[in-house]
């Protein structure tokens, strides 16, 4: 928990009754963003969701985006738990199996958050520095981990390319198929198939086999 999520707009520090109502306007938010786009979300709309008024909003947050941006930082929160994951052996089966555990963790943030990371992600595209900054902060321990491994299973001069590159290229992949996965199978490509492609994708980038 950081800093700001302790304190109301005035630097005051929040008690438990505080910190409970700041969740809920939290999470009204998350739940919001999954009917209503950004730009039609209303303060008021938060507000009413949790019973309370949109004064009461103020006390924590400056407006709609503030609270947006609060909601992805809390969300980003989960990515370290993946970094776990990352660390050792990747060799044969059971690195193959670790490369499945990755692949269903990524698609299972993404499918309990989709909303708000979308919106993380548009934003970010569009150049909202906050969102960029976000998006940059959450992901760069993964990228760090995985080229880590990459380095110790390829070397760093590997010709395949070098670690750097293809964890930021995996990630890249990985952050799309669980943001897309949904309108893939649309198109008759279950799930099954995309994790057990993507697992197979991920042990070969790590491990050069």
């Amino acid at each position: 928990m950081s800093d700001r999520d302790s304190v109301d707009q005035t630097g005051r520090q929040l008690g438990p009754r505080a910190m409970e109502t700041r969740r809920r306007l939290l999470e009204a938010t998350e739940k919001l963003l999954a009917q209503t786009k950004l730009r039609d979300l209303r303060v008021i709309d938060i507000a009413r969701e949790v019973g309370t008024s949109a004064a009461t909003f103020y006390q924590y947050f400056r407006d709609v985006d503030d609270v947006v941006v609060c909601v992805a930082e809390q969300v980003s929160m989960e990515i370290p738990g993946m970094l776990e994951l990352i660390a050792g052996p990747w060799h044969g089966q059971e690195g193959l199996a670790k490369a499945r555990t990755i692949v269903e963790a990524f698609i299972e943030h993404w499918d309990a958050h989709q909303a708000v990371l979308r919106v993380r992600n548009l934003a970010s595209d569009e150049g909202d520095e906050r969102f960029q900054r976000l998006r940059a902060k959450t992901m760069s321990p993964l990228l760090l981990q995985l080229a880590k491994v990459i380095e110790e299973h390829r070397g760093a001069d590997d010709p395949q390319g070098r670690p750097a590159a293809a964890a930021a290229a995996m990630a890249a992949i990985l952050e799309r198929l669980a943001a897309y996965h949904r309108e893939l199978e649309f198109v008759g490509v279950s799930r099954e198939d995309l994790v057990e492609s993507s697992a197979h994708i991920l042990h070969r980038t790590v491990t050069g086999e």
